[in-house]
Parts: structure tokens; sequence; C-alpha cells
């Protein structure tokens, strides 16, 4: 008699494409509550204990209604082929593997138009966006709001253990958004963050321009954005690994403000 075995990991590949998110889901069937983008790059010994929280914090709450999308930009530590190797065990779970492109936000972007789900969503791969603040933002979108976001500046959110100069240069970039895009930057408390839900159709259809790893940005500048919820969350330091954020980001940050503002 045969023994059975679990099913070999899956891995998706990106073949690119305009940056356009689709109103309805790419699969033929009934669409899920929860689509949740995870963009990685050199986060392998990190994104095992995410998805093992994601999962176990999900499946209490929305079992069955929800997706987790790893989706890598090629890591060199191939962290793509880690996460595939939890998909035996989280079914829920989908990994793509980008080789052409690189990026936070464009990866985020391929994260959603590959997504089953009626919500978008997008959480870091290192662990500094606390998972639990994920429910929050669900009842948020639940109720009604289009976007909701976890915000470090609001009462109860912050940072754990910045240094004054990265503290300095995080809300000197929001300074400079507010004198150059006031209408979009100025909406939210924090416009940097990384951690939010969006509903698909107040994004859908309509062109994106990503640059740099500002996606949240993006979304308030080109989607149609009314009902805009904000849950305050302290930014852990990440355990492992090392931070991406180097002074090129900032530099594509200032050309996605004026890209912005020439719409």
């Amino acid at each position: 008699m045969s023994r059975s075995h679990p099913p070999s990991p899956s891995v998706e590949l990106c073949h690119g494409g305009p940056w356009i998110v689709e109103s309805m889901p790419p699969m033929v069937g009934s669409p899920l509550m929860l689509s949740l983008i995870i963009p990685t790059y050199n986060e392998a010994r990190n994104i095992g204990l995410l998805i093992k929280r994601l999962v176990s914090m999900l499946d209490r709450v929305h079992p069955g209604h929800y997706e987790l999308i790893v989706v890598d930009d090629d890591s060199r530590d191939l962290t793509w082929q880690v996460a595939a190797q939890y998909q035996s065990q989280y079914p829920q779970l989908r990994v793509i593997r980008r080789c052409q492109e690189q990026g936070l936000s464009t990866a985020v972007i391929r994260g959603w138009q590959a997504a089953q789900g009626e919500w978008l969503g997008v959480i870091d791969g290192d662990l500094q966006h606390p998972p639990e603040i994920l429910l929050k933002l669900i009842e948020a979108i639940a109720t009604g709001a289009d976007l909701a976001m976890a915000s470090r500046h609001l009462s109860g959110g912050g940072v754990s253990q910045w240094s004054f100069s990265r503290r300095f240069l995080s809300r000197g970039a929001q300074l400079l958004g507010l004198m150059i895009l006031p209408r979009v930057v100025g909406r939210v408390s924090d416009p940097m963050s990384g951690y939010f839900l969006v509903r698909r159709n107040a994004i859908a259809a309509h062109p994106l321009q990503p640059i740099g790893y500002k996606i949240l940005i993006e979304v308030l500048g080109r989607g149609q954005i009314n009902h805009i919820v904000e849950v305050p969350y302290v930014f852990q330091e990440r355990e492992k690994g090392e931070s991406k954020v180097t002074m090129r980001e900032y530099i594509n940050y200032l050309r996605h403000l004026f890209r912005l503002r020439g719409c």
C-alpha cells in the first residue's frame, strides 16, 4: 500500500505587467474576506515565526476566510524557500518569488494583483509590526472604513528603541511630505506607515505608479479613499536580520512625492 505524502511546496513566479489591481479577484469562485501581503527580502530568520503567529490568531477569529501571501524579491537567504516549507501545514499560505523586480511597494501591488480577498493588506515580514493589531484593523474595515491603518503617532503609539537620528529622519520625511504634498500626506497621522488594510474597490482599476517603499502614500494619492480609521501601535525593533532603510529609500520617497504632486 502506498504511503501518502504532504503536498510539495508551491512557489508562484511573478511575470510583471501593468500596476493595476482588478476589481474582481483573479480566480473563479467565492472571494475571500482578507488577503494579507508580506513583502520580504532576506527575512528567512523571521518569516516562519510571523506566519505562525498570524495563522494562530486569524484561525481563531476568521478561519477559512483569509490568505497570507509572501512576496519575496529573490532573497539571497532563500526566504521564499523557507516560507514555502510551511505551505503543507498552512494551506492558506501562498508564496510568490520575484526574479526580475525589486522594491517593497511593487511587491505589495504584485501580491494584491494575485490576491483573492475583498480586503487587501500589508504587514512587514520582520515582526516590527505587532500581528495582534491586525484584528483592530479588520474590525475597522468590517464596520465601514475604506482604509484602516496602524499609526505610531496616535496616543498609545510610538517606537520602541529608535535612535535620535532615526526619529529625526522619520519626522523630517513626514514634514517634507506635508510641504510637498499636503493634500495626501496631511490626511493621516502616520503617512509613512506600512501596516494597513484597504478595500479592493477603493484602489481597483486605478493605475498605480509605485516607487520606493511607502505604499500607503500611493494608495492615499491614487485610490478612492473616503473613510479612514487609524489604530495606534508601537513599532518594534527587529530581533533578527538587518534594516532595509537606506538613504536611497529617502530619495525615492521624495521622487514619489513629486510624482504624485504632478498627478
